[in-house]
């Protein structure tokens, strides 16, 4: 019998997720202003950085199904900023305190460096309205 591959690993996810960022955190460095389109951006990085973390969670817990309990933690421990990221993103847009913006979006770039953005793959229809979806979330 042979192994079953899933094509939609949370690996994969995660890197989907992981160059989306990358791609929005650029783009926003390109920014002068925080505008609507911004704002959307900011949402749909806290999209992204919300799914990394669930995905992190769900390999965490494999690992932890076969007994692998010390992988799992370094797991959760390697991509622990990926949540607070997003719990600080989340704050900016719920206070609409936007001048903390450029200093949340300098904390993350050390985590996309290995990511080269040679061109933008991403449409902007990605984020569009995801600043209105966040805020519904929020409350």
């Amino acid at each position: 019998m042979s192994r079953v591959v899933n094509p939609n690993s949370t690996g994969k996810e995660r890197n989907q997720l992981m160059r989306t960022a990358a791609e929005l955190l650029r783009r926003l460095s390109q920014k002068s202003a925080v505008d609507d389109e911004a704002k959307d951006m900011v949402a749909m990085l806290v999209f992204c950085l919300r799914g990394i973390e669930e995905g992190i969670e769900k390999s965490a817990e494999v690992w932890e199904k076969r007994d692998y309990w010390i992988k799992a933690e370094r797991l959760r421990q390697k991509w622990s900023w990926a949540g607070n990221a997003a719990a600080t993103l989340e704050q900016i847009v719920q206070q609409e305190k936007w001048e903390q913006l450029p200093q949340a979006m300098a904390a993350l770039l050390p985590h996309f460096s290995e990511i080269k953005i040679l061109r933008f793959t991403r449409d902007p229809s990605t984020w569009q309205g995801a600043y209105r979806r966040l805020r519904e979330q929020l409350g």
